[in-house]
């Protein structure tokens, strides 16, 4: 197998907690790069889809997750060298606090991600009502980690001249190191929230306007050109990485096969939180994807199985029960055998119904189970599950790690009526500790997975796929 050698210049962007600012900050960055002619390949840490979706945006290219729970290392490097490949830099940006992690020794940790690429981290700080306090902050950061490399720091929500003044001057005093940039407190009107992150860029009308603001913010504020000859620097520092040239498969160069069962992808403002490495993994096992829009069309065009992901099908649950010839044409294929695989907003879709705010809105039927919303989180976080059933896509006794992030709320499920294939030993699942409700072909589960992190997972749905259409 031959051996690519390559040093890749790039940083983390990273804050002390969520909500610090570096999602802003990393778009920015990204877009004014790209805007520069500056190829920039963006990933994110952790299992977000979100704010990959933006970044993506932001650099004209695929963001990649990076999640050193759901794969191993080496999974996780082979990930980002392999989509580093044709790109000047790299941003990454991190999530939670730098340091936070599923243990006490850090795992998961944005640090931790940023040592095993041999990444320097840039530290957006927020400086509402602080000053010194940013100083000892951040040497508490340098010396709590002595082996992760902060290149320098962005201040950020800074009140005006002489509160960036007073901060500038204590970095420099206590701690050593560059300040490249200080951003002013920005109005949320460009980046609207919701849930614990940003609107999805689907449902975002002035998305590109956006993102173009975002990459204002960091030319305005930022120091681009030093913070660019810092990654460089620091890139010539560090020693070059082999790494199998095809040890993940290229995004330019997809495995679809001119014959092969045709995968068909429920896609558009309503369901569109699918990682790019899944849908890369169907086309690498041969398959050719088919993008389907139950809020456009009315009926399932030919394909050999269907792939739902998840999203907000809350907030399109009126256009969603109008469809009534979609619901249906859903339905009949399901009892027709036809192999369906949802996850999470998907999962809801396949159900009965969906309560909001007293009203009842009709899903397509497919499952026995009936769907209400919360104002808060009912699962959130890695999830770890055991395969305690037999079922079309995941062997029994396997182990799966995943990620679980739903405000929806099951009313009322049928067990009778099909069965549960998991065992949840970490996360909360559908009902009882229980995960992955399936009848027939279709399954359905509120843990989402990383192909790359479980590779089996796109082989069984191509395995089904080939079995319905020989049928």
């Amino acid at each position: 197998m031959q051996q690519m050698k390559k040093t890749v210049p790039g940083l983390v962007v990273a804050g002390l907690r969520g909500g610090s600012g570096k999602t802003v900050i990393s778009l920015g960055i990204a877009a004014a790069w790209s805007n520069s002619e500056i190829e920039v390949a963006p990933f994110k840490k952790g299992p977000d889809y979100i704010d990959a979706g933006w970044l993506s945006l932001a650099a004209g290219r695929s963001c990649y997750n990076l999640d050193t729970y759901l794969c191993t290392p080496s999974q996780v490097e082979h990930s980002f060298y392999s989509h580093c490949q044709d790109c000047a830099i790299s941003v990454v940006e991190g999530n939670r606090g730098l340091f936070d992690g599923i243990d006490l020794e850090g795992r998961t940790s944005t640090a931790e991600l940023a040592k095993l690429l041999n990444l320097p981290v840039l530290l957006v700080l927020d400086c509402t009502k602080s000053t010194r306090t940013m100083a000892a902050l951040l040497l508490g950061c340098m010396h709590f980690d002595p082996d992760l490399n902060i290149l320098g720091v962005v201040l950020n929500r800074v009140a005006g001249k002489r509160h960036e003044n007073k901060v500038r001057d204590n970095i420099k005093q206590f701690c050593d190191l560059p300040v490249f940039g200080a951003v002013p407190k920005l109005s949320a009107r460009d980046f609207p929230e919701r849930h614990m992150g940003l609107v999805p860029m689907e449902e975002h009308a002035l998305a590109m306007d956006s993102v173009a603001a975002a990459a204002k913010v960091a030319r305005d504020y930022i120091d681009l050109d030093s913070l660019h000859r810092a990654c460089l620097e620091n890139a010539s520092r560090v020693p070059t990485v082999e790494f199998p040239e095809n040890a993940v498969s290229s995004p330019r160069n997809p495995g679809a096969k001119v014959d092969g069962p045709v995968i068909g992808i429920i896609k558009d403002s309503a369901f569109q939180f699918y990682y790019p490495d899944n849908l890369e993994a169907l086309e690498a096992c041969g398959a050719r994807l088919k993008y389907i829009s139950p809020l456009k069309e009315s009926a399932i065009p030919p394909v050999d199985a269907i792939y739902m992901g998840g999203g907000f099908p809350e907030t399109h649950a009126p256009q969603l029960a109008a469809n009534k010839g979609f619901r249906e044409n859903l339905r009949t294929l399901a009892s027709r055998g036809l192999p369906i695989y949802a996850e999470c907003g998907g999962f809801i879709f396949l159900g009965e119904s969906l309560l909001l705010d007293g009203v009842s809105y009709d899903m397509a039927g497919v499952l026995p189970v009936r769907f209400g919303l919360s104002k808060r989180p009912v699962g959130h976080g890695y999830t770890q599950v055991k395969v305690v059933e037999d079922n079309p896509y995941f062997k029994k006794g396997e182990t799966i790690k995943g990620h679980e992030f739903r405000y929806s709320t099951v009313i009322d499920v049928d067990l009778s009526q099909g069965g549960m294939a998991f065992d949840m030993e970490r996360g909360k699942g559908i009902v009882n500790k229980q995960d992955g409700f399936f009848r027939g072909n279709v399954f359905a589960t509120y843990t989402h997975i990383l192909a790359s992190g479980t590779p089996s997972w796109a082989e069984s749905i191509i395995r089904q796929a080939e079995a319905y259409r020989n049928r």
